[in-house]
């Protein structure tokens, strides 16, 4: 007993042609950097980001955070923004989110830490 397939009436509207006329978007989903407004990392920015998560994995861009943090309670300064740097390249959100917390942390008067002292 044989078997008998029938042919699809409008072959444009077959699901095999509709998967085969299928164009990829023109544009990476990562690359609206400029979109948002947000600065291009350098390539060496780039590269320790790249680096940390190899080391931390998913959550590279918290540890990245932390370390911003740690620096900023310290006064360094240089420090400070090169892990806000990674944690921006990593996760914009939350390094919004830790921009944030410091301008609250910075205006709080318990806080002895003068971070525009120490130039980067």
């Amino acid at each position: 007993m044989s078997r008998h397939f029938a042919a699809v009436e409008i072959a444009d509207q077959s699901p095999v042609a509709r998967i085969l006329r299928f164009v990829a978007p023109e544009r990476a989903a990562n690359d609206n950097l400029a979109r948002y407004g947000a600065p291009v990392p350098n390539e060496q920015m780039l590269r320790a980001a790249l680096r940390h998560f190899a080391q931390y994995g998913l959550g590279a861009a918290r540890a990245a955070r932390a370390r911003a943090e740690e620096a900023f309670f310290a006064g360094d300064r240089a420090a400070y923004d090169w892990w806000l740097g990674i944690t921006r390249t990593l996760d914009r959100r939350l390094a919004a989110q830790a921009e944030q917390v410091v301008p609250a942390a910075q205006n709080d008067s318990s806080s002895p830490v003068e971070i525009d002292s120490v130039e980067a």
